[in-house]
């Protein structure tokens, strides 16, 4: 039996009368997160009636334009005012655009007239995902695919959205290859806890990538299901995690999504001289929309160099030119004669890859691999505060990169791949230089050499990359640096505000589970026999940890090495207040400079009260000329 009554039929169409007269909707907008890029790659677009109407519910909407006869409608105009309101705002990347799949079915269904409408608009057919759902029944598979022909020719890419979802699923995908498989969040929600689940997501993505698929996961709810679509190779994922749909939606991912990620490049790069991409940027004569065909072409002809002319209005972007695609039009037979005075707008990219002077060099080469292909040839735009910086060629960026990558590789830690001593200095230098206010940590594992004897080296590497990833999970990764400068010992540069509560909480899962490398025995003995440094039987606790922090101040630490100074002192200090405390030892020394003298009342970071003062206990092992000693 019908859900509908003719009361609700009635009702109903007279409420979808004036919603689509007056255009009565809401588009929202859900970015699509490159889990590569580490970047916003797209946003899909959503529709909701209006807010006090029986049809601001999408599934109602189009339920009811369905009953009423007026779905083709109802889905053109959420095409059109959604593509309208992308444009308007601005917005990055792909537009991925729903589409209901049973109406390219219908005898009377028009694609060129679809294109046309998109096209009236203003919106370049390359940046458009056309997604059809598999919760229609699409069993003439082969007329979907004809019906499809125009917008592949035109340039729209294809998406099946809620693969697995039911009806033709592998088949569907097969036929209408597509560029992108969106699947189902049934196979998302409790990804990390469900081996099957897990097992069909790997076998789609592995399908996809077999036939030059791009994978969407659906539904992303929580961090650990982020963290297995990574690890499983899904290029791009979507979900509450990521952001909710908005009317304004977000132009970049929250601070720390990807904080399982050990940083090495990215803590690398950071502190490096020529860290940002502003800083390839190098002039480039620009024209306005105004300038004519001809005018273009005199550039072009005088500047044999000139690969790209910048399109800018009032100081910002309004688009490019690239010197072939000008070329084969300019100068193809009466291409003069045809074009010559028309202005560049009519012809430029209006949608050229423009970054921010600031960008990281490791988040403009992710950038660069995550955009459409023919979106970026050889140049790119760099932009200041939105107005036009100059030019970057690709091949300087990835030479900078390539030299960034071996340094960093040179200087890191051939066990955990953390950054070493070079790295840790040089980050130290630059907050200094910069008057920050920033803690460092040092740590230590206690008993370490007695573990190692026993339990053997390899074991050793085992505790000492565990440490390792447990740092970095405790650690803020857009504001600390994890370095590993030797043996068990690590540094820990803390810009983060609540560096205190994070070397808790680290104290408190080192202690919570270092019983679990130790043999049934060992743990219900509560450590293990083993030769003290004189060669005598002793018995040694299990694994502890101990951290000395100092705080630094610019004013008075001329260098790292200064530092480096305060906090060896500050790790002996911990180690002997460790005593018989199973779970190791914090402290925080306040002398902020070499000469010794405490300030607390300048103590920035939110130093806690109960920190012990410092004092110059004799026995202190500073190291040669200022720099850490690994124990």
């Amino acid at each position: 039996m019908s859900p509908w009554s003719p009361e609700d039929v009635h009702r109903l169409s007279a409420e979808l009368d004036a919603v689509l007269a007056q255009q009565r909707l809401t588009i929202l907008f859900q970015p699509i997160a490159s889990l590569r890029g580490r970047s916003v790659m797209g946003y899909e677009a959503l529709v909701r009636g209006p807010a006090d109407s029986p049809l601001h519910n999408p599934l109602v909407l189009f339920g009811a334009a369905e009953r009423c006869g007026r779905l083709a409608e109802l889905d053109h105009l959420c095409q059109q005012r959604a593509a309208a309101r992308f444009l308007a705002m601005g917005l990055p990347g792909q537009l991925f655009l729903n589409m209901v799949p049973c109406l390219l079915l219908e005898a009377d269904y028009d694609p060129q007239a679809s294109i046309d409408r998109l096209s009236a608009i203003g919106m370049p057919p390359q940046r458009v995902v056309l997604e059809l759902s598999e919760r229609y029944p699409l069993e003439d598979s082969q007329g979907v695919r004809r019906a499809l022909q125009p917008y592949a020719q035109a340039g729209y890419a294809i998406a099946i959205d809620d693969l697995g979802a039911g009806y033709a699923s592998l088949r569907l995908w097969s036929e209408l290859r597509p560029a992108y498989v969106k699947i189902d969040q049934h196979f998302v929600r409790g990804l990390d806890d469900d081996p099957v689940k897990r097992e069909f997501v790997r076998s789609m993505g592995e399908i996809a990538r077999g036939v030059g698929a791009q994978v969407v996961a659906e539904g992303v709810e929580t961090t650990g299901e982020l963290g297995v679509l990574a690890e499983l190779g899904i290029e791009l994922a979507q979900g509450y995690h990521l952001a909710r749909p908005a009317a304004e939606p977000p132009l970049v991912l929250p601070v720390g999504l990807f904080e399982r990620d050990l940083p090495l490049l990215r803590d690398a790069w950071r502190w490096q001289q020529g860290q940002t991409v502003g800083e390839l940027a190098r002039p480039n004569p620009t024209i306005s929309p105004d300038t004519s065909m001809d005018a273009a072409g005199v550039l072009f002809r005088q500047r044999p160099d000139l690969h790209t002319l910048p399109v800018v209005a009032d100081g910002r972007v309004a688009g490019m030119v690239q010197r072939i695609p000008f070329s084969d039009v300019y100068l193809s037979r009466y291409g003069r004669d045809l074009y010559g005075r028309k202005p560049v707008g009519w012809f430029m990219q209006g949608d050229p890859l423009t970054v921010e002077n600031s960008l990281q060099l490791a988040d403009v080469s992710r950038l660069l691999t995550d955009v459409a292909a023919g979106q970026v040839d050889q140049e790119f735009i760099v932009t200041r505060g939105g107005q036009y910086l100059g030019m970057v060629r690709v091949l300087d960026l990835l030479r900078r990169i390539t030299d960034l990558q071996v340094r960093a590789a040179r200087h890191a830690n051939p066990l955990t791949l953390l950054p070493g001593n070079v790295p840790v200095y040089e980050c130290i230098d630059d907050l200094l230089r910069r008057h920050a206010g920033f803690a460092v940590a040092y740590c230590d594992i206690d008993h370490f050499k007695p573990f190692n004897d026993v339990y053997g080296y390899s074991r050793g590497d085992e505790v000492i990359k565990w440490l390792a990833e447990v740092a970095v999970a405790h650690c803020d990764g857009e504001r600390d640096l994890v370095g590993h400068i030797g043996g068990d010992d690590f540094v820990l540069v803390m810009a983060s505000a609540d560096w205190h509560a994070r070397c808790e909480r680290l104290l408190r899962a080192f202690h919570d589970a270092v019983a679990g490398f130790y043999s049934a025995e060992d743990r219900a003995a509560g450590g293990l026999w083993s030769e003290d440094r004189r060669g005598q039987a002793q018995f040694f606790p299990l694994l502890s940890l101990s951290i000395g922090v100092v705080l630094p101040d610019p004013a008075r630490c001329r260098s790292y090495h200064d530092v480096a100074v305060l906090a060896a002192e500050a790790k002996h200090q911990a180690k002997r207040r460790r005593g018989d405390v199973a779970a190791g030892a914090l402290y925080i020394d306040r002398r902020r400079g070499p000469d010794g003298t405490p300030a607390a009342a300048e103590l920035p970071l939110n130093v806690p009260d109960t920190a012990p003062e410092a004092y110059a206990a004799p026995g202190a092992r500073p190291g040669a000329a200022g720099v850490w000693r690994a124990e």
